[in-house]
C-alpha cells in the first residue's frame, strides 16, 4: 500500500513502539491518528506529528467506537490500523502474599486481548465499506503480541496469555477479511526498552532481561543501531 495520504490509527501511539509506529507512518506522509489513555502524551506526540489524539479506553465499546468515528471525522476512514495499546503485570499466579488478585488477571485480558479485538472490529468494519485501492486492496491491520506468547516466564501468566490469545486471533481474522482486500497481521516483539517495561519492578526487570540468550539484557536496545522492533520482531501471520 501507498502509505502517503493514507488515514492510520495507531492505539497506544504515545509512548513506546506506538509512538515509534506512529512517527514512521507520519515520516511516510499518513495521516495519524493516536488513541491512548495518557491524553496530554498523546497531544504532545500527535502536535509532534501534526495529527490527532484521541483519549481512549480501548477495552470499552463505546469509548473506541467515539474514537473511531472522530478519527475518521478528521482525516477519513483508516486503511492503516496499528494496535500497540498494552498493559503488563508482574505477579506470580500463587505468590507470596496468596493467589494473585483475579482483578489483575482480569485487567491485563481486557486492555491486551479484549482491547485489540475491539479495534479490530470496528476499524475492520469500516474498511470493508471503503473503494479497492488499484491493486483490490482496502487496508492493513497490524496486532502486536510478544514473544511471551510462546517463551512465558514465571510472573507472566496474565500477560503471556493476553498476548498468546492475540496470537491466535490472527488467523481466524486474517482468513475472514482477506475477502474484502484487508491484511491481518501479527507481530510478536522481543523484549526491548519501553515505559511498559520500564514499570515493571526491577525485580522483573532484571529476571527479564536474563532470559535473552545472546546480548543478555534489554536496557541498551533502544539505542541499538538496528530497530527494536525489526531486530526482535517475528511475524506470525499475514493473508492478503
Amino acid at each position: 500500500m501507498e502509505v502517503k495520504g493514507q488515514a492510520a490509527i495507531v492505539t497506544g501511539g504515545a509512548s513506546g513502539l506506538g509512538a515509534a509506529c506512529a512517527r514512521t507512518l507520519a515520516a511516510a506522509g499518513a495521516k495519524v491518528t493516536i488513541l491512548d489513555m495518557n491524553e496530554k502524551a498523546a497531544a504532545d506526540m500527535a502536535g509532534e506529528l501534526k495529527g490527532l489524539a484521541v483519549l481512549c479506553d480501548v477495552a470499552d465499546s463505546a469509548s473506541a467506537e467515539a474514537a473511531v468515528k472522530k478519527a475518521a471525522a478528521a482525516h477519513g476512514p483508516a486503511r492503516i490500523l496499528i494496535n500497540c495499546a498494552g498493559v503488563g503485570t508482574a505477579k506470580r499466579i500463587v505468590g507470596r502474599d496468596g493467589a494473585m488478585p483475579l482483578a489483575d488477571y482480569e485487567h491485563v485480558i481486557r486492555v491486551n486481548l479484549i482491547g485489540t479485538f475491539n479495534m479490530l472490529r470496528l476499524v475492520g468494519a469500516a474498511m470493508q465499506a471503503l473503494p479497492a485501492l488499484a491493486d483490490g486492496e482496502r487496508g492493513v491491520i497490524v496486532n502486536t503480541a510478544s514473544v511471551a506468547a510462546f517463551e512465558g516466564q514465571i510472573g507472566q501468566a496474565a500477560y503471556a496469555s493476553s498476548k498468546g490469545g492475540v496470537a491466535a486471533l490472527t488467523l481466524p481474522a486474517a482468513r475472514e477479511f482477506a475477502q474484502f482486500g484487508i491484511r491481518v497481521m501479527t507481530i510478536a516483539p522481543g523484549i526491548f526498552s519501553t515505559p511498559m517495561l520500564k514499570a515493571l519492578p526491577q525485580e522483573a526487570q532484571d529476571s527479564l532481561g536474563a532470559s535473552v540468550p545472546y546480548p543478555s539484557g534489554w536496557a541498551n536496545r533502544a539505542n541499538s543501531p538496528r530497530s527494536p522492533c525489526t531486530a526482535s520482531t517475528m511475524p506470525i501471520s499475514m493473508a492478503k
